[in-house]
């Protein structure tokens, strides 16, 4: 385990010197600390657009068509998958576009999303109208309550309960709730992606399988992977705090690279709060996390927390766990609460029917 070190998350810097970019964009976007979104949104686009277009222009099987499958997926995958996710992410809790540019806030969900396998305003539907609402009690679909969280068949049914019906479960849930706004988002968006990748597939299915259907379902099994680990370490005494249901990363590249993303607890807690306001507020509300137990780890994120889960690697996630308060005298009390935190949780009320066969798992 760890003590608290200095911060090295990134935060707000006013730049010394305004650039034409900066001035250009400042008169569209409603806050100039999301700068870097319209950089990484121009980069996408004279990059994958461009790209995705060769796909099915080029010779199928071709050497130039394959070369660009394989910048397609590297771009896709590699470079911009995390930062896009987490930039569609910060721009669904917080427009990008100011009110009188109201439209250029559906560049994103409708244009760029799907080349990385989003069904237009699905994301939003289900992660605003549904997880934060839900806060991943037993109304949250993609709940991790009832699952070991250190099991991988357990991962393998939530994974393919969201990839097969996720979209039917959230749009039941919308209709429950008599949200139908959300539920008319939510539906139209998946149902318009689907019919988009049936059409493409007669023009050249090859192209589709590379352009949209493969980042489709990579992107859905990152996103469950990360709600995964996000909500793995959850006191069963409490799981609706915020404090005791997620966890927060500090310290390390992942926060840089995709807009702060491992302050997950106070992104609960104030779910509008700007990306580049949590290193501060993490360090001037520690008290909180010190009085309700909170878990936060320094120099990992939830990618190498659910790869140690699934191993079963305690001993590697208490070496990297923060000691606040110095609430542990060794790394393997540490081990033994972060092993409480991760057992199967049952709902209050009756187990919802896709949950049925997880004791099984």
């Amino acid at each position: 385990m760890k003590g608290l070190t200095a911060i090295t998350d990134p935060v707000y810097v006013q730049p010394a010197h305004e650039t034409a970019f900066a001035r250009f964009f400042k008169r569209y976007i409603r806050d100039e600390r999301d700068l870097p979104f319209a950089k990484l949104t121009l980069q996408i686009t004279f990059t994958l657009i461009p790209l995705a277009i060769l796909c099915y222009v080029l010779p199928v099987g071709g050497v130039m068509w394959w070369l660009a499958v394989i910048a397609y997926q590297f771009l896709n995958n590699v470079t911009f998958k995390g930062p896009f996710g987490l930039m569609l992410h910060c721009t669904s809790h917080r427009a990008l576009f100011k009110k009188e540019y109201e439209f250029m806030n559906n560049y994103l969900p409708w244009v760029i999303a799907p080349l990385f396998g989003h069904s237009p305003e699905t994301y939003y539907a289900h992660h605003i109208g549904m997880h934060h609402a839900e806060n991943n009690l037993e109304d949250d679909e993609s709940s991790t309550m009832p699952y070991r969280r250190d099991s991988f068949r357990g991962f393998l049914h939530y994974f393919g309960v969201f990839l097969f019906s996720g979209i039917y479960h959230l749009a039941n849930y919308f209709l429950r709730k008599k949200r139908k706004r959300l539920f008319y988002r939510s539906v139209r968006g998946e149902l318009v992606f689907i019919a988009f990748c049936v059409l493409m597939s007669f023009i050249n299915w090859q192209a589709t399988l590379v352009v949209f259907i493969i980042p489709f379902v990579l992107f859905r099994l990152v996103a469950m992977i990360g709600n995964w680990a996000q909500h793995a370490f959850i006191d069963p005494l409490d799981p609706g705090n915020d404090y005791k249901n997620s966890v927060t990363c500090i310290n390390t590249k992942y926060n840089h690279k995709c807009w702060n993303d491992g302050y997950h607890i106070s992104h609960h807690e104030k779910q509008s709060m700007h990306w580049t306001e949590h290193p501060v507020y993490f360090q001037k509300t520690l008290d909180k996390y010190i009085e309700n137990n909170a878990i936060v780890f320094d120099g990992i994120h939830f990618l190498h927390i659910f790869a140690y889960l699934m191993r079963k690697r305690y001993d590697l996630l208490a070496r990297h766990f923060v000691n606040l308060g110095d609430r542990f005298a060794s790394d393997e009390e540490v081990m033994e609460f972060l092993r409480s935190r991760t057992s199967k949780i049952p709902f209050a009320s009756v187990i919802k029917p896709e949950f049925a066969t997880i004791n099984r798992a």
